[in-house]
């Protein structure tokens, strides 16, 4: 290539990306914003250039729960500051803002953060912004309200609804009639759901959960271990095959800090892989050391058995494809946008928690170079 097309040059000892099939050493190029280059020849000029010989250079992390929102709310994070850095370019809010508080988080948060923002709107009017369930007042669960959002202003920026269920979530209310109205939402705009499976108490079944979610659905936190988890006397459930026959995803969304990775040994060792590798990661993430981030779940879940292709592969081009973003994001294909990460292994075996006496130990993933639409965004 002219050593004038280059902005950026990044070397690394293994560059990968699962769209294009590219594996091994090599260089990204960058100009205006856009790849123009991702290949083995290391050879031509740029104005800036990063080298890392013992670094995976892939294309940036798409995570697709997390909470990127004033750090006041609920669960709020600062996706530019805590988020962004931590070689996740792309992520989705799982629940943050409802129709009341959209405009504000449309303009304030979206509009003003590098971090590429999409969402998945709560049905509850104001989403995760106070401190309680946000299903807890049945009277805000307001199904006109939302769907007036999402087909009037919802353009780009809002991929889907979103639903958990949790017992904290929903309070005394009945999680069927919530589910109900998630669901009229989603049929009347056409989008798919992110959906948090009814945990504890166990009174309402996996099975009968399992069969409201349609194909392109999304089922979050499916690692978690609880009375309905997708692991059953340490095998999958046969209605969970049969969600993913169906065409329900499943993502990981593990967002604790805790010494397991719940029932995810048992599930891959009975060949059950998540569809997509997130984080969860929000407020009680802040200032931990490590951080909670997409590399170090992936190396969590590499650690209990999953292969690093694997869950690269399914926190970059999968989530992308579920976005419906797979030409502009988590591909190196030339065109595309310039979101990278860099990440490298830790030279030996560390505690993959946040807890003290951690049982998960193994090779962390860490993050070297982020690049956000061709310009550094954490080094």
């Amino acid at each position: 290539m002219s050593t004038t097309q280059a902005d950026l040059k990044i070397t690394a000892g293994r560059v990968f990306c699962a769209d294009t099939g590219l594996d091994g050493p090599g260089a990204v190029a960058v100009k205006d914003g856009r790849i123009v280059y991702a290949g083995p020849d290391t050879s031509f000029d740029a104005r800036q250039a990063f080298s890392f010989p013992d670094g995976i250079l892939l294309p940036g992390f798409v995570d697709l729960h997390a909470h990127p929102a004033p750090t006041s709310w609920r669960f709020g994070i600062d996706g530019d500051s805590e988020i962004l850095p931590r070689g996740s370019t792309t992520v989705l809010s799982q629940g943050d803002t409802g129709a009341t508080n959209w405009p504000f988080y449309r303009d304030s948060v979206i509009g003003n953060s590098r971090l590429r923002i999409r969402l998945a709107i709560s049905p509850s009017v104001m989403g995760e912004y106070e401190d309680r369930g946000c299903f807890i007042h049945l009277d805000q669960v307001d199904v006109d309200a939302c769907v007036a959002v999402i087909e009037q202003d919802g353009g780009e920026h809002i991929w889907g609804v979103a639903a958990n269920l949790t017992e904290k979530a929903c309070g005394d209310n009945d999680p069927r009639e919530v589910m109900r109205r998630v669901l009229e939402v989603a049929e009347r705009t056409g989008k798919p759901i992110l959906y948090g499976v009814r945990r504890e108490p166990s009174d309402w079944s996996l099975a009968e959960q399992l069969a409201l979610l349609r194909p392109g659905d999304v089922f979050t936190y499916c690692f978690q271990s609880d009375a309905e988890s997708i692991v059953q006397g340490g095998k999958i459930r046969d209605e969970v095959w049969e969600a993913r026959e169906k065409g329900i995803l499943f993502d990981v969304g593990h967002g604790k800090g805790n010494d397991d990775m719940g029932i995810a040994p048992d599930a891959i060792a009975d060949g059950f892989l998540p569809d997509t590798v997130s984080s969860d990661v929000y407020k009680r993430h802040s200032g931990w050391t490590p951080m909670h981030d997409v590399p170090s779940t992936i190396s969590r879940l590499v650690a209990v058995g999953m292969p690093l292709d694997e869950a690269l592969t399914r926190a970059t081009l999968a989530p992308a494809r579920v976005l419906g973003m797979a030409d502009q994001i988590g591909t190196l294909a030339v065109g595309a946008d310039a979101d990278l990460v860099c990440v490298q292994n830790s030279p030996e075996d560390v505690p993959l928690a946040n807890v003290a006496g951690t049982a998960i130990r193994g090779r962390r993933l860490e993050p070297m170079l982020t690049i956000r639409g061709g310009e550094v965004a954490g080094v």
